[in-house]
């Protein structure tokens, strides 16, 4: 297998799901169909030309018609409990916009919406919290247009950083 593999419940490979990438793959996200999302730093991954992020269908691992096309790497994933999918890395633009290492977007069409936080270095974890609200760590000193060193929870309207600021002294 090249960089992605699915066990099986009694510890072997699944022979049937084989999707392979060629760089290295950071971060999977399950969507409610059974479609796995993979982010990473690679050019190709499940038989298709696909930059740092890719969708498999869930049997035979086989990358789908999403393409956000990611110029750099993703290194973060999570599903909003609405579908939409949240992205964060190291790219300036995704799903077909300029948006600087954080974006969300569409589960169907791999579009980026108006979601634009802006973190000023690299995004690497993401939680979707059950209130909405998304929680953000990485190496970045501003995000959501406040100064937060590495953690931070934004409003999902508007990608806002709130009042919560617990000031990491080390990158999350």
């Amino acid at each position: 297998r090249d960089r992605i593999a699915r066990i099986n419940p009694d510890g072997t490979v699944d022979a049937a799901f084989d999707p392979g990438a060629d760089g290295p793959v950071y971060s999977l996200a399950l969507q409610s169909d059974g479609k796995i999302i993979a982010g990473g730093f690679f050019n190709n991954a499940g038989g298709q030309s696909r930059n740092n992020i890719a969708r498999f269908d869930a049997v035979t691992g086989m990358a789908d018609s999403f393409n956000p096309n990611a110029e750099n790497g993703v290194r973060a994933l999570a599903i909003q409990p609405d579908g939409k999918i949240l992205c964060g890395g190291s790219f300036l633009s995704i799903g077909g916009q300029t948006r600087i290492r954080l974006a969300r977007l569409d589960p169907v069409t791999g579009l980026a919406d108006s979601f634009d936080s802006n973190a000023n270095s690299t995004v690497f974890a993401i939680a979707a919290n059950p209130d909405g609200k998304i929680l953000v760590g990485g190496a970045f000193t501003a995000v959501g247009g406040q100064t937060r060193n590495r953690i931070a929870r934004l409003d999902p309207a508007t990608g806002n950083a709130d009042s919560w600021d617990p000031n990491a002294d080390g990158q999350v």
